[in-house]
């Protein structure tokens, strides 16, 4: 079994003037992978892309496709395509010449360009609409016709700068569904550049999350999620409680001189500053079982969402965590905590992170 990776990213660096837009990165990418680039603006992920795909180069490291040192070569040599945020469609073209442009350039013979162009179009749903303009269409429609564009070349990797971030919420929820099964279907490696969370834990087999130019953590969605390897992480990840605090015996002693109750952390010093997460949906507020840690507090806001309320519940004075409960079936309006409320609180030992 072939365990090159498609794509290598090896001690690869990007720097304008005097400063780094990514430092040090190093990454494999398995080949069929669905992998994004997830990181804050600024942070280096589309450069990374954009030295992948040939459109910057390193200033120090190589770039590896299928084993391949490509470095040297400009984007056109390189058996990869890229779908950009702004899909980049020719609006004076119907979507069949849109999807067989680079075909054509090619000089594929006129038959397998009708065969390709129209299993891309169906794949991608858009099969009934071949002789539409993409003026006529909707933004999730364009972004289909850009997918097909690039996947009908069936290159090797597939690079997406953020595509679904000029889509509304509701469309954008859709089409990363649609994504995935797309590219479970054709099988190319995809990497996927996105600011959002949500995005890349929905869709992605690994995540990269990126700060500042390097690494931050690379593993599947719920590595990184469930066991963030840094205060940014877990910051980033979706929403977190993070406090400050010294570890001693077993117990983190917040800066407000609060003790939270955490078990032995191993690698963790005695008397070391650290930084410790629970995540909201880990909280309970209620049924607790044996060994948990449970401490009282007041309910400061209650914000309803839906399926879910959140509560914000102060245990000391500069010390207030957010909770989250689901809205079930059994769920009653009336059972929901109000404002200055006491209640008790608590989580799984397991679930208190405990962060250098």
């Amino acid at each position: 079994m072939d365990t090159t990776p498609a794509v290598r990213l090896d001690g690869v660096s990007k720097q304008f003037a005097d400063s780094y837009a990514v430092r040090d990165v190093t990454l494999d990418i398995a080949a069929g992978q669905f992998f994004s680039l997830l990181g804050p603006s600024g942070c280096g992920k589309t450069t990374s892309l954009r030295m992948i795909g040939g459109f910057a180069d390193p200033t120090e490291g190589a770039v590896l496709l299928g084993g391949e040192d490509v470095t040297a070569l400009p984007p056109n040599k390189r058996n990869v395509n890229t779908v950009f945020q702004s899909y980049a469609l020719f609006d004076h073209l119907s979507l069949t010449d849109n999807v067989a442009f680079g075909l054509k350039r090619k000089r594929v013979p006129k038959a397998e360009i009708k065969q390709r162009v129209g299993d891309m179009l169906d794949l991608v749903q858009l099969g009934g609409l071949a002789k539409r303009k993409p003026a006529t269409l909707s933004g999730g429609q364009r972004q289909r016709v850009a997918l097909a564009r690039a996947l009908v070349n069936r290159p090797a990797v597939l690079l997406l700068d953020e595509p679904l971030a000029a889509l509304d919420l509701k469309l954008r929820r859709q089409m990363q569904v649609e994504l995935k099964q797309i590219q479970r279907e054709v099988g190319i490696t995809f990497i996927f550049v996105t600011h959002d969370q949500d995005e890349a834990l929905t869709m992605s087999d690994r995540v990269a999350v990126m700060n500042a130019g390097h690494v931050e953590q690379c593993g599947t969605p719920e590595d990184v999620y469930e066991h963030p390897a840094s205060r940014f992480v877990a910051a980033f990840m979706g929403t977190s409680n993070l406090m400050t605090g010294t570890y001693r015996g077993g117990e983190i002693v917040l800066e407000q001189g609060l003790s939270l109750p955490v078990g032995r952390r191993d690698g963790v010093a005695e008397g070391s500053a650290v930084s410790v997460s629970i995540r909201p949906e880990k909280i309970w507020l209620s049924d607790f079982e044996p060994g948990m840690s449970v401490m009282r507090g007041v309910i400061r806001e209650t914000v309803y969402s839906g399926p879910t309320t959140t509560y914000l519940i102060e245990l000391a004075p500069g010390v207030t965590l957010s909770a989250l409960e689901q809205n079930t079936a059994r769920s009653r309006m009336e059972d929901r905590w109000s404002g200055g409320e006491s209640v008790e609180l608590g989580w799984k030992p397991e679930h208190c992170l405990v962060l250098s």
